[in-house]
């Protein structure tokens, strides 16, 4: 039976699959994401630079993997991104830095560009490889400042992809989006169920997985 490995740490992209019905093998990348951004240059534009984040994650994950879940499995990478007037925005890391993110986000869009690289493994060889990036535009609102210094004091928005969240805090400073929700959580379940159908499997399959599991 194959098994889904998700080659991310994010408990939102977990969330997102759980719900729709996956159960995957979490094994976090170890990827240096600003070395591969550095790789780039500074012209490189977001889908290409989600896209080689995305990738870079799923062949280090998979080069992990033991035998036994290599021996069968499809493994998922995936990298998100904001795109504000041309500027990329992602985890901001600090206070300070989520708070300089949110002032030039508040009142405006976004698009939010998450790269997704799915390997197919049999007998621990890559069979099939799929690299493709998701677009949703964001409307975000402009919170006050006590509302900002408090979101950024909780801590959330620091290490996320935006500085934002469509399914916690975030959510009340989000007054719409156009395109695939799931995408700005951080996996596309429609192109997802895309590149699993070219690499021969199907959503089908992922739920029996989930059911011969529990």
């Amino acid at each position: 039976m194959t098994r889904l490995v998700l080659g991310s740490a994010s408990a939102g992209r977990l969330r997102v699959l759980r719900q729709a019905g996956a159960d995957p093998l979490v094994v976090v990348s170890r990827v240096d994401e600003d070395h591969v951004t550095a790789g780039l240059g500074p012209d490189a534009a977001p889908t290409e630079v989600v896209c080689a984040l995305a990738a870079a994650k799923a062949d280090d994950v998979a080069r992990r993997l033991d035998g036994g879940v290599a021996a069968d499995c499809v493994v998922v990478g995936c990298d998100s991104m904001l795109d504000v007037d041309g500027r990329l925005c992602g985890k901001p890391g600090s206070p300070d830095a989520a708070v300089r993110q949110w002032q030039l986000m508040g009142g405006r869009s976004g698009r939010l560009h998450t790269g997704h690289c799915l390997l197919r493994l049999i007998d621990g060889t890559v069979t099939h490889r799929e690299i493709e990036s998701a677009c949703t535009t964001v409307r975000f609102a402009a919170p006050t400042e006590a509302e900002l210094r408090a979101y950024v004091a909780d801590g959330e928005p620091l290490h996320v992809a935006g500085g934002f969240t469509l399914d916690g805090l975030g959510g009340w400073f989000v007054d719409g989006i156009d395109g695939d929700p799931s995408n700005v959580i951080g996996v596309s379940l429609p192109l997802l169920r895309s590149l699993l159908a070219r690499a021969g499997l199907s959503v089908a399959a992922l739920w029996a997985a989930h059911a011969g599991g529990t």
